[in-house]
C-alpha cells in the first residue's frame, strides 16, 4: 500500500468519525420566562418538558425574567438570541394582527371550549400565519389559568362602571392595555416581578393574574378581594424559533412535539386542580372572593373590540367559528 493511499484513507477515516462526532451532538435548547423558577410552572416544564426530551437534547431554562424582559423573548428568538418561550397570545399583535382575536376578553366560555378551539382545527390558517410572518412555531398551547379581578379596595367591583378610575395592572404591550380599558380600568404596564411591589405601595389598585399565580406571587399577601371574572381563559403559546426547528431533522421534531404535549397536558391538569382548592385558601385568609356582573362585563368588552381598528384585522367569520366550537 503506498503512502499516498495510506494518507487517502486515513483522511476518510477521520472525516467520518468527525462527521458521526457532530452527528451525536446534543441539541441545544435555550428557554426564556418571566415566571420564577419555584412557580409550578417552571418546576412542570422542567420536569415534564426538559426530562422527557432525552440525551439528544440540552435544555437550558430561565426563569425570571433573567434572560430577556417580559414581552422581549419573541424579538430575541427572532433574532437568533434565544430558542424557545412561553408567549403571550399579545406578543404576536404587532407582527400578526389577526392573533389579536384570541385576545378579546370573554371570547372563551370556559376551560373546555378553549381547550376544543385549541386542539381543533379552526386556528390552523392563523398558526400558519405565525410562521410565515413571526418565524416561530407554536409547539402547544398550555393552560395557566382563568384571569381574575384580584384588587385592594372597599367595595366589591361588579360592573364596568364600577372598575373607571382603578389603576389595573397589565402586563407591559398595546394589546394586553387595550384589554384592561376595554373592561373599564385604568390600565398601568408592569412588568410580573415587580407586581407585588407595586401593590403594597400603592402604585397599583390591582391586578388581573389567574388563581395559580397570584398563589405563586403571594398577591393575596396585598390584596383583599377577588372578583371570579373569568374574562381570559388564559393559555400561553409554547413557542419555538423556525431556524432551531428546521435544523432538526424529523426524529427529533417528534422528540420535541411529543415533550410539548407532555408538558401541557400536565399543566392543564395542574392548572385545573388549583383552581379547585386555591378559592377556599384565599377565603381563609380573609379575601372576599364574589361574582360580578360578567355579562354587563362582556358586553362593554365586545363593544369596544369590535369599535376598535384591531376587529378590522380579524378573518372574516373567525368568531362566529370559534363561538359555535363545542356547540353541537
Amino acid at each position: 500500500m503506498t503512502n499516498r493511499f495510506k494518507t487517502g484513507v486515513a483522511a476518510m477515516a477521520m472525516t467520518m468519525i468527525g462527521s458521526a462526532a457532530l452527528a451525536q451532538q446534543p441539541i441545544e435548547l435555550i428557554y426564556s420566562d418571566t415566571v420564577s423558577q419555584n412557580d409550578i410552572r417552571s418546576t412542570t416544564l422542567k420536569e415534564q418538558f426538559g426530562d422527557c426530551l432525552g440525551d439528544g437534547f440540552v435544555f437550558k431554562p430561565y426563569f425570571g425574567a433573567t434572560l430577556f424582559k417580559q414581552g422581549t423573548e419573541l424579538t430575541a428568538m427572532q433574532r437568533g438570541n434565544l430558542d424557545m418561550g412561553n408567549l403571550a397570545i399579545y406578543d404576536f399583535q404587532n407582527q400578526v394582527p389577526s392573533t389579536s382575536v384570541l385576545g378579546m376578553p370573554f371570547l372563551f366560555r370556559d376551560y373546555a371550549h378553549m381547550r376544543a378551539v385549541y386542539d381543533g382545527d379552526v386556528l390552523n390558517d392563523m398558526l400558519a400565519e405565525i410562521e410565515d410572518k413571526a418565524k416561530v412555531k407554536v409547539l402547544a398551547f398550555p393552560y395557566i389559568g382563568s384571569r381574575e379581578l384580584g384588587y385592594k379596595g372597599d367595595k366589591e367591583i361588579m360592573t364596568p362602571d364600577d372598575l373607571k378610575g382603578v389603576k389595573l395592572r397589565m402586563p407591559p404591550g398595546e394589546g394586553w392595555q387595550f384589554a384592561g380599558e376595554a373592561m373599564g380600568a385604568t390600565p398601568v404596564p408592569v412588568p410580573f416581578t415587580e407586581v407585588y411591589t407595586a401593590l403594597q405601595t400603592g402604585a397599583i389598585d390591582g391586578q388581573d393574574n389567574a388563581l395559580p399565580a397570584t398563589d405563586a406571587m403571594k398577591f393575596y399577601e396585598v390584596i383583599n378581594k377577588i372578583g371570579m371574572t373569568n374574562h381570559l381563559i388564559s393559555a400561553n403559546l409554547f413557542t419555538i424559533s423556525l431556524s432551531k426547528w428546521n435544523k432538526m431533522d424529523a426524529e427529533q421534531q417528534a422528540k420535541v412535539q411529543q415533550c410539548a404535549d407532555n408538558f401541557e397536558a400536565s399543566l392543564d391538569k395542574i392548572t385545573l386542580d388549583q383552581e379547585a382548592t386555591l378559592q377556599d385558601k384565599f377565603k381563609g385568609v380573609g379575601i372576599d372572593i364574589y361574582t360580578p356582573d360578567n355579562a354587563a362585563f362582556q358586553q362593554r368588552v365586545l363593544k369596544a373590540y369590535l369599535d376598535s381598528d384591531y376587529s378590522k384585522d380579524w378573518p372574516d367569520g373567525l368568531v362566529d367559528q370559534i363561538i359555535a366550537v363545542g356547540k353541537n
